[in-house]
């Protein structure tokens, strides 16, 4: 059994183009189908990760810099940042191609959170992660940061245990 895996082992890039049905009003990607094509594109990657089953934790750090219009061809790239005991962090970036054009932006990004389970839903130990470059490196780091916050504040984790977002304030 494989016991790490490299950032670049589970990356995961889909594609898509908006339609009508994906708009609001104004001809704008609505965020819930971007949210639920991010939270595929970064189950993906966390498949990949692991080789298991994998369920949505968390939705954390959503950011929408820039509407996607009609026609626009979006690119989400992911990639498993750091893994834990069961979960994992999967980074999002996303882009925007105008069609006729192709010029080609960054719009969004966001961070996810996955679990693996097993066929009775329970959680199961993944491989670990072990970034190479130094931007893997900065991502890993953070995961842990981010980690603790999003359990103090969900109220799984006192914040006097949270050591690394106290090394912060020190």
């Amino acid at each position: 059994m494989v016991t790490t895996r490299h950032p670049r082992e589970t990356f995961s890039s889909t594609t898509k183009i908006v339609l009508p049905n994906d708009t609001n009003t104004l001809g704008n990607l609505m965020g819930g189908n971007l949210l639920h094509w991010m939270d595929i594109a970064a189950a993906i990657a966390a498949n990949r990760h692991c080789r298991q089953v994998v369920v949505t934790a968390a939705v954390n750090n959503v950011s929408f810099q820039k509407p996607i219009k009609l026609g626009n061809i979006v690119i989400i790239e992911s990639q498993v940042t750091r893994s834990f005991r069961s979960s994992m962090e999967v980074y999002l970036e996303v882009f925007v191609e105008n069609s006729v054009s192709g010029k080609r932006s960054r719009c969004n990004e966001a961070m996810y959170t996955f679990v693996a389970v097993d066929r009775q839903e329970a959680p199961i130990e993944v491989p670990e992660t072990i970034p190479e470059t130094e931007e893997e490196m900065g991502r890993f780091k953070g995961a842990l940061r981010r980690r603790q916050l999003r359990l103090v504040l969900a109220g799984k984790m006192k914040p006097e245990e949270a050591t690394e977002l106290k090394a912060l304030f020190e």
